[in-house]
C-alpha cells in the first residue's frame, strides 16, 4: 500500500505537504498542488477516509433526507446542495423519507450512524418535538421547507402562504371569481400555508370561499386528474383552477383537455413550483416560482457554516416566492 511518505519522496516535498493538499488546504502554492496530485495520481495512491475521520473527528460528508426522487423538485434542490458542498470538497450521502415517519426516523439514524458530519434534512411525517429534541442533542441540521419556531435557526423555508396567495391574486386579478383549488395533503406544512393562501387572497377580495370546490390531493399529477372529475362532477361553477404544484396542474389540464375544454378559453390555470416542465406544458403554465435550487444552495450553506465553521456564507431563512406569468390564465 502507497503512504504519504511515498508521494511526498516522489513529489520531493514534505509529508507535511502532501498532507495539506490531501485536505485541500488554501496555503499550498497552485504548482505545489499539481505536483503532488500528479505524484498521487502516479503511485495509484489513495487517501484512507476513515484513518483522516478519525483523527479530524469528520468525515467530510452531508447526510441528505428528501421524500422521494420522483420527479425534478427534489432533483433540482440536491443539486445545489451538491454544487456548493462538492466545491468544499464535501460529499452527500442521500436517502429516502417517503413522507412516513418511521421511515424517517430510520433515515436520519441511518446517516447518523454512518457519522455524517450534518444533515440536510426535508421531514414531513416526523413531529416538530422529535426535530427540537434532535436539535438539543448538538446534531448539526438543517430543517429545508418547513419552519418550526422552537428552532427557527436551523430553519431554510418558502413562505408558502404568499405563494398560494399570489397564485389565486393572479386569478381574481384576471376577473375570475368562481375559483377552485386541487391542494396537496393537507397534513403537509406546505400544502396547508399554500391553501391558505388562497383562502386569503378570495376572502379580500369579498369572495365567499365554497369548501366544494377544494378538493385535496397528493402533490402527484393523477391528482391533478382525480381533482378535475371531482369538481365537474360537484357541477358547482367555476372558470378557473389553482393548483398547489405544477404537477397536478398538467393533470388538471390534461383531464379538462380530454373532457373537450380549451385551456384558458374555457378554464384557467395556475400551477405553483416552476418546475423545467411548466414552460413545456399546452399552453405554457402560469405559476409560482419555489427556487428549489437556491433553497438547495442555502441548505448547504447552512452546512459550511455550522458543521464546518465557515462563517462567511450569508444565510437567508425564509425565500420569497413569485408569481410567474404565461398563456394558462385567461381574463375575463
Amino acid at each position: 500500500m502507497v503512504t504519504i511518505k511515498q508521494v511526498s519522496e516522489h513529489a520531493k516535498v514534505s509529508s507535511a505537504t502532501v498532507s495539506r493538499v490531501i485536505n485541500n488546504a488554501d496555503s499550498v502554492k497552485p504548482d505545489t498542488r499539481k505536483l503532488v496530485e500528479k505524484a498521487m495520481r502516479d503511485l495509484g495512491y489513495r487517501p484512507n477516509s476513515i484513518a483522516q475521520s478519525l483523527a479530524s473527528n469528520k468525515t467530510q460528508t452531508v447526510g441528505y433526507v428528501v421524500p422521494q426522487l420522483h420527479g425534478s423538485f427534489f432533483g433540482s434542490m440536491m443539486s445545489g446542495s451538491e454544487q456548493v458542498l462538492r466545491m468544499a470538497n464535501k460529499h452527500m450521502f442521500i436517502t429516502i423519507g417517503h413522507s412516513n415517519e418511521e421511515h424517517e426516523i430510520e433515515a436520519v439514524e441511518a446517516l447518523l450512524m454512518r457519522r455524517c458530519d450534518a444533515l440536510i434534512l426535508h421531514l414531513e411525517a416526523v413531529s416538530d418535538d422529535y426535530l427540537i429534541d434532535l436539535a438539543k442533542q448538538n446534531v448539526p441540521f438543517v430543517l429545508v421547507n418547513r419552519y418550526i419556531e422552537e428552532i427557527g435557526d436551523n430553519c431554510i423555508s418558502l413562505d408558502n402562504r404568499t405563494g398560494g396567495y399570489l397564485a389565486t391574486k393572479e386569478l381574481i386579478g384576471a376577473g375570475h371569481r368562481d375559483i377552485a383549488y386541487i391542494a396537496g395533503e393537507l397534513w403537509k406544512a406546505d400544502a396547508k400555508e399554500r391553501l391558505e393562501g388562497h383562502l386569503l387572497a378570495l376572502s379580500e377580495a369579498n369572495i365567499e370561499a365554497d369548501q366544494r370546490l377544494v378538493y385535496e390531493g397528493d402533490f402527484q399529477v393523477h391528482a391533478g386528474v382525480e381533482g378535475i372529475e371531482y369538481l365537474l362532477e360537484t357541477k358547482v361553477p367555476f372558470t378557473a383552477v389553482a393548483c398547489g404544484n405544477d404537477e397536478m396542474a398538467s393533470g388538471a389540464i390534461g383531464c379538462l383537455r380530454d373532457h373537450g375544454f380549451d385551456i384558458p378559453k374555457d378554464y384557467s390555470v395556475v400551477g405553483f413550483d416552476n418546475v423545467e416542465f411548466s414552460n413545456y406544458l399546452t399552453p405554457k403554465l402560469t405559476t409560482i416560482e419555489y427556487p428549489m435550487r437556491e433553497i438547495g444552495i442555502m441548505a448547504a450553506k447552512w452546512i459550511l457554516n455550522r458543521a464546518y465553521e465557515n462563517n462567511r456564507m450569508e444565510l437567508q431563512h425564509v425565500i420569497q416566492p413569485r408569481l410567474i406569468v404565461r398563456d394558462s390564465v385567461r381574463t375575463l
